[in-house]
């Protein structure tokens, strides 16, 4: 639940609260005018940056497939970051535990 105090705006220090690992790994993604599958760079507990020719506005909400240790982990995410024709930053939303559980056994540890 967040707090209705708490600003929205986000600290460069907060952005990057997970270390993110390179993870290599083909997502699906589906939002808005935007569906298709993309190659992530490298993924964290709290989101991705994936490389995609898709035109996807910051802000855009997404429905994530990402395939990790034969199964995959869908999780909703918002656009924080658009290089039109080259790639998005991701920011996950609350994850489930069992998408967590997985994230934390199968990402490199940095």
């Amino acid at each position: 639940m967040i707090d209705e105090g708490q600003s929205e705006e986000i600290s460069s220090d907060e952005r990057r609260q997970y270390d993110r690992s390179r993870v290599i790994v083909d997502v699906r993604f589906d939002g808005g005018d935007a569906t298709g599958v993309a190659s992530t760079k490298d993924i964290s507990m709290g989101g991705l940056y994936m490389s995609t020719q898709a035109d996807i506005p910051v802000g855009e909400t997404l429905a994530l497939r990402i395939p990790l240790a034969g199964q995959h982990v869908v999780i909703k995410g918002d656009v924080v970051y658009s290089n039109p024709g080259h790639g998005v930053g991701v920011r996950f939303h609350r994850l489930p535990n069992e998408a967590r559980e997985l994230m934390e056994r199968e990402l490199p540890h940095p």
